[in-house]
């Protein structure tokens, strides 16, 4: 069974009255955690929409750039994407669910973040409001303010990325301290290990832009030192 079929069953609980934020309590294990990690973007996607006042379609472009929907499960995401944004909660209590729904699974969040910043970009434009919105979800996430700079950085034209945030590392480490952290980063955007923390292979353009601004940060640190 696809993961968008599985993504029609949830969204066949939520035509019988489940809430879409109960639906997250019930996709917390694999298959079903690729599931929700696709229901996430979309729901959190929509409520981001409220916070520039619209969906366009450069946005639902970027979706589809990123998740590859077949025809026949366009309607199953359009009716996560409607509820989402018509739901009375608000974002941050999807946020919540879906923070607590990966727990310390810190990678998959900072995976979510991506694709929310991917889609925030779509139109060419970082809205004042989305940049208050996706903040708050880097809070409720747990990820450090130079984790929410990178992917700022990476995403929004103009915000030249720290290598040194891009890596986890300090300006005063040395080569063969920061060497590790970029091995270890290459490691955790492996295709494998991004299947097993529940990114659906649908989402795996994400892990690919990350490795190449992974790379950069490494280069660009080795090549100060060298230089140096």
């Amino acid at each position: 069974m696809s993961i968008w079929s599985r993504i029609a069953e949830a969204v066949s609980a939520l035509a019988q009255g489940e809430p879409l934020a109960h639906v997250f309590d019930l996709l917390r294990s694999p298959p079903e955690r690729s599931v929700a990690f696709t229901i996430a973007v979309i729901a959190l996607g929509a409520k981001m929409a409220k916070a520039d006042g619209q969906v366009t379609r450069d946005e639902v472009t970027a979706f589809r750039e990123v998740f590859h929907i077949p025809r026949d499960a366009e309607a199953a995401a359009a009716r996560v994407f409607n509820l989402a944004r018509q739901d009375v909660a608000g974002f941050e209590e999807y946020a919540q669910k879906v923070r607590g729904m990966f727990g310390p699974d810190h990678d998959s969040l900072r995976d979510l973040m991506e694709g929310l910043f991917h889609i925030a970009m779509a139109d060419g434009t970082y809205h004042p409001g989305e940049d208050v919105f996706l903040r708050r979800v880097a809070e409720i996430f747990d990820l450090t303010a130079g984790e929410f700079r990178g992917l700022q950085a990476r995403f929004v034209p103009g915000a030249d990325p720290d290598p040194y945030e891009v890596l986890g590392a300090k300006p005063d480490m040395s080569l063969a301290e920061i060497r590790p952290l970029w091995r270890d980063l290459v490691r955790e955007t492996h295709p494998d290990r991004m299947l097993a923390r529940g990114l659906p292979e649908e989402a795996m353009r994400l892990a690919e832009a990350r490795l190449i601004a992974v790379n950069r940060a490494w280069e660009e640190i080795r090549d100060r030192a060298q230089t140096s």
